[in-house]
């Protein structure tokens, strides 16, 4: 009786599967926002707690969150999207 029962583990199990979006995402080259976006609509999941498990990856990952953002300023620099 003393464990913490099921929401911690489901909470965890929760938050790995965020993770694991958000690096698809990543494989698909879209930004934080872009990420949010297509979560929210597509795997119903709000986009603070993308935004919130994104800023911890970048916390964990800071050279490579570098690079990838750096890249992706490049790779926009200069293209405009029409809206």
């Amino acid at each position: 009786m003393g464990s913490p029962g099921p929401s911690s583990s489901s909470s965890a199990e929760y938050i790995h599967k965020v993770h694991h979006l958000i690096e698809e995402c990543i494989v698909f080259k879209m930004s934080k926002e872009e990420c949010m976006d297509v979560l929210s609509k597509h795997a119903n999941i709000k986009p603070v707690i993308t935004a919130t498990v994104w800023q911890e990856l970048e916390k964990e990952n800071k050279e490579f969150f570098d690079k990838y953002s750096n890249g992706k300023k490049k790779k926009n620099h200069g293209k405009k999207e029409d809206k």
